[in-house]
């Protein structure tokens, strides 16, 4: 189930408004009708973003392993990246 907020409610009782519904998850903010914004305490922010870097990680070492990328150093990285960008013209 979505926990929804009107934007209205949050303008008029301000955030401490919220407190109760995140207990129980991220929260829609509702504008014009349209969820517009999802409001979630910082440190799930923080979960979920690192979960998703370890998930990112894994699909890179698995696609590596299925010979769909390769090894590079920053190095060469950078350089590709300079030589891409001075063949851009403006």
């Amino acid at each position: 189930m979505m926990t929804t907020m009107a934007a209205q409610e949050i303008k008029r009782r301000g955030m401490s408004a919220m407190n109760e519904q995140l207990k129980d998850g991220p929260v829609w903010v509702i504008a014009n009708n349209t969820p517009k914004y999802v409001v979630l305490f910082a440190d799930d922010f923080k979960r979920m973003r690192h979960e998703m870097f370890v998930k990112a990680c894994h699909e890179s070492m698995a696609e590596l392993r299925e010979g769909l990328g390769k090894r590079t150093t920053v190095d060469e990285l950078m350089a590709t990246f300079d030589e891409e960008t001075a063949s851009c013209s403006v």
